[in-house]
């Protein structure tokens, strides 16, 4: 696709004495109203240069420029050179790439095949699944996803919280009021009843927390007993964890949790006692970082058992060593910043000097109407029931629509988890939201099922034109014989100048760790195809305007295919 900043900073750069054109592409800037060109160019620190009046500068340029077969027109305003880059021309640059590349428009290869890992979901074994973990499960397959997209080898990773203190608690509710059918049958809402009778029985003989704790270092030697039933409840955990990914579509290449790396934290624990940066404090072992603004870090309690900072100091050198990673992605709730920033100051701390390549992803949290989400007390709302319902809500609406789909369930599942999916990225992760059923399963305005419906209109004119006509759009696309001055009206323009963009806000999103900047994008798309649609007819007589009308149309439906296949959201054919 032609680079028109590029060659805009090449044209002007030849007509003013040693400049390069690199510093007058940083000067171009775009201006938010279309009536001030597509580009501008402002002259201001060309005065001293050319010993020249600003305006004169931006008039002498725009008369040397203006012949130029890429421009519409070029003007001078003031110091400013605006210029309006050929409609026909960019229409035409935008389609034939589009078409050309099809599901890997988009895609660039600014990763070079770097190794990237990506950390997300990661729940807690034995706890449910709840409407809170789609934050990280949501966010980082779709980062995930970006990154992949920008060439970078990424390594999926789901590091299972299935190990610490909680393993203790449940170990003795389930032998104090548990039974192993009821654990069979459901076993997360058991083991969740279990967990939170613990907490209530706790408050009333506060010596079951001291018993947790033994079991739980008896678990950390590997006492048979205690082993066989945390390894039970990790397996029937998991394959209800497995049967919501199945729904959402996601895989991991690793499951690899917390106690995978409980053999290697020996290790964590020497470097730190030989290099002298680790303290004994009242029992426990700590690491001073005040200097830092990080306050105290624990590195083992006062009985000798480790905590989180532990794992996560032996997982980080554990992922260099094996897939010796460009990057090495959190996207762990901001709840854990500290965390973060004293256990990778620790990792810089012992030597390492890849410690910075660890990057803590934050995102704000999630809260019920009635408070806070707690597993303790079993105030949580379950993903799986979430999706389901938005699945059935879907369906009800297909059917009372009578919409022509080939398979009604396979849509409503696409378009139901589309909704929570979309929803949960289409602001920025940072910022904290109030669960509600209401919004989840509302359909209108800016939501998934508005961008899929769109996707899914740009595939019925395509039916309707006919197999032949799509593939001579095709050929003559491809071929660079398009006739584009059918399509150079403005809501074609700016429908293609929004395609256009869309490789770079993939780039952008994926600097930025921002799967919003994708949403956001796909919606503008979507807003601009419906205005072409219902702006311009599409099928008309004229072959060449009606071919032409074609390519916009494809180029606009693959786009917003690829952009929320980014999202881990599918693009129905029929709606």
């Amino acid at each position: 696709m032609i680079d028109y900043k590029k060659q805009i900073g090449e044209l002007i750069a030849s007509k003013i004495p040693d400049m390069e054109a690199a510093e007058v592409v940083d000067m171009i800037e775009v201006p938010s109203d279309r009536k001030m060109g597509d580009y501008a160019f402002p002259c201001f620190k060309l005065a001293k240069v050319l010993r020249k009046a600003p305006p004169l500068i931006a008039a002498d340029l725009a008369e040397e420029i203006k012949g130029d077969e890429m421009f519409e027109k070029v003007e001078q305003v003031n110091a400013y050179l605006n210029m309006f880059i050929s409609k026909e021309s960019l229409v035409k640059d935008v389609v034939k790439d589009v078409i050309d590349q099809g599901e890997g428009f988009g895609r660039s290869n600014v990763g070079e095949g770097k190794p990237v890992i990506v950390e997300y979901s990661s729940p807690n074994i034995a706890k449910p699944f709840h409407i809170g973990h789609l934050r990280s499960t949501g966010i980082g397959n779709s980062i995930y996803k970006i990154y992949d997209a920008m060439g970078y080898d990424v390594i999926r990773i789901n590091h299972l919280g299935d190990y610490g203190t909680q393993f203790g608690k449940m170990i003795v509710a389930y032998r104090k009021w548990g039974n192993e059918e009821d654990v069979r049958k459901t076993p997360i809402a058991t083991l969740l009843e279990y967990y939170t009778k613990f907490h209530v029985e706790a408050e009333k003989d506060p010596d079951l927390e001291q018993e947790a704790r033994d079991t739980f270092a008896r678990l950390e030697k590997g006492e048979p007993e205690e082993l066989e039933l945390w390894q039970w409840f990790r397996d029937e955990s998991l394959k209800e964890f497995t049967e919501v990914y199945d729904m959402l579509g996601i895989e991991f290449d690793s499951y690899a949790g917390e106690s995978f790396y409980s053999d290697k934290m020996p290790r964590v624990l020497d470097e730190l006692n030989e290099k002298g940066i680790m303290k004994e404090s009242r029992g426990a072992q700590v690491v001073d970082l005040e200097d830092k603004g990080l306050g105290t870090a624990l590195i083992t309690k006062s009985d000798g058992s480790t905590l989180y900072i532990t794992r996560d100091i032996a997982a980080a050198i554990y992922r260099k060593e094996t897939y010796d990673f460009y990057k090495n992605i959190y996207v762990v709730a901001s709840q854990q910043n500290l965390h973060f920033a004293q256990w990778i100051e620790i990792v810089e701390m012992l030597g390492y000097d890849w410690a910075r390549s660890c990057v803590h992803v934050p995102f704000g949290m999630v809260s019920l109407e009635e408070g806070t989400m707690s597993t303790r007390e079993g105030r949580v709302v379950f993903l799986k029931d979430v999706l389901e319902q938005s699945i059935e809500k879907t369906k009800e609406i297909i059917l009372e629509k009578n919409v022509n789909t080939d398979n009604v369930d396979e849509t409503a599942k696409m378009v139901g988890i589309g909704a929570v999916l979309f929803q949960e990225l289409s602001n920025n992760r940072i910022k904290d939201y109030v669960f509600n059923w209401d919004r989840v399963l509302n359909f209108d305005g800016e939501t998934g099922p508005y961008v899929q419906y769109t996707h899914a209109r740009s595939a019925s004119v395509l039916r309707k034109a006919g197999e032949a006509d799509v593939e001579e759009a095709r050929k003559l696309a491809a071929g660079g014989e398009l006739k584009g001055d059918a399509i150079t009206g403005d809501a074609a323009y700016e429908l293609a100048k929004l395609i256009k963009r869309f490789p770079e806000v993939v780039i952008e999103a994926g600097e930025k760790y921002e799967p919003s900047i994708v949403t956001r994008h796909i919606v503008s798309i979507a807003q601009a195809f419906n205005k072409f649609y219902h702006d311009e007819q599409i099928l008309v007589d004229d072959k060449d305007e009606r071919i032409a009308k074609l390519t916009l149309v494809m180029s606009a439906g693959t786009t917003i295919k690829n952009g929320l296949a980014l999202l881990g959201i599918g693009a129905p054919e029929r709606m």
